[in-house]
């Protein structure tokens, strides 16, 4: 076995640490100590007890749990509170709470990525690290429970009651959310209103895209709201301190699509932040808004862009 035998692999095993961990960066970190236990024990691998994918997803699954081991979820502010009330509350980041980040889509070709969806994989996170792992394992890659049950070093019972519990956890957390592909046509009209009504400073048109109840929050800082009221009040706010000249770059994350802003500086535009959304009924429902250097760092996202680049 050769490195190259590896690779085809490490999107896909990205994506599951990145599940697993609801960090980009950390399932890199993941995915890299997987390789190298699997080249370091490549000499030990019988192609006649499990494939190499099957083998891999076994080391990645060991890797993974002994990091989570004590570890906190990853949450979004939505997860941790009830909504604010106040759109002028200070907007102070918690840098000590380990925020969900998204996934950069672009970075990999891991196929249908709607079981990356954001409310998914915060849902997820809310399950003990091993009820996480059978669930992906099981749910989303499509492994057997024998397969599982010698991936976890557990029973086939085992593996069936945690996949049960894990159901029912995530049941009681409610609803994750359908999410239409960020290439429906219906969503890309959505999100064309969206950037046009954006960059326009219009927030009477920013309302009329939304849910009643759409949900705005913006990790790292704690707060957030929910209403088209309080979410347009709320964008009101960010125009009138940052100014009206926004300009947006489309992209996807987590299967959903999303937008690049930056605001007005002198001489051009400074990135701001990186908003995800989830587009239902041809309504945004819900926005996530990350303002984390590291992420903007993920998605290869330029600080910085002159008027010249705006389009």
């Amino acid at each position: 076995m050769s490195p190259v035998d590896l690779e085809p692999y490490r999107g896909e095993l990205v994506a599951y640490c990145y599940r697993m961990a609801g960090s980009f960066h950390e399932a890199e970190d993941l995915v890299q100590e997987t390789m190298l236990r699997a080249w370091k024990a490549r000499d030990r691998y019988d192609d006649t007890r499990a494939s190499v994918r099957t083998w891999l997803y076994r080391i990645a699954t060991n890797v993974c749990l002994t990091a989570l081991e004590g570890r906190a979820r990853r949450p979004l502010p939505s997860g941790m509170g009830s909504p604010s009330d106040d759109p002028g509350a200070p907007l102070t980041p918690a840098f000590d709470v380990p925020w969900l980040q998204p996934f950069p889509d672009a970075r990999f070709d891991v196929g249908a990525r709607t079981d990356l969806r954001l409310a998914l994989v915060a849902a997820t996170q809310l399950l003990p690290a091993r009820q996480r792992a059978v669930l992906v394992l099981r749910e989303v890659l499509e492994f057997s429970a024998a397969e599982v049950a010698v991936q976890l070093g557990a029973t086939v019972p085992a593996v069936n009651s945690a996949l049960q519990r894990a159901r029912a956890a995530l049941a009681a957390a409610g609803d994750a959310g359908e999410v239409t592909e960020p290439d429906d046509p219906s969503t890309r009209a959505v999100i064309e209103q969206y950037v046009r009504a954006f960059e326009a400073a219009d927030v009477p048109a920013l309302v009329r895209l939304l849910t009643e109840d759409a949900v705005l929050e913006m990790p790292p800082v704690p707060l957030w709201y929910q209403g088209s009221h309080d979410y347009g009040l709320f964008m009101r706010r960010v125009f009138d301190t940052r100014g009206t000249d926004w300009t947006l770059r489309r992209l996807t994350a987590n299967g959903q699509p999303a937008l690049a802003a930056y605001a007005p500086e002198p001489g051009g535009h400074r990135l701001h932040t990186l908003q995800v959304f989830t587009v239902t009924g041809g309504r945004v429902a819900h926005n996530v808004v990350f303002a984390d250097p590291a992420v903007f760092r993920a998605f290869d996202l330029p600080e910085r862009i002159s008027f010249d680049e705006r389009r």
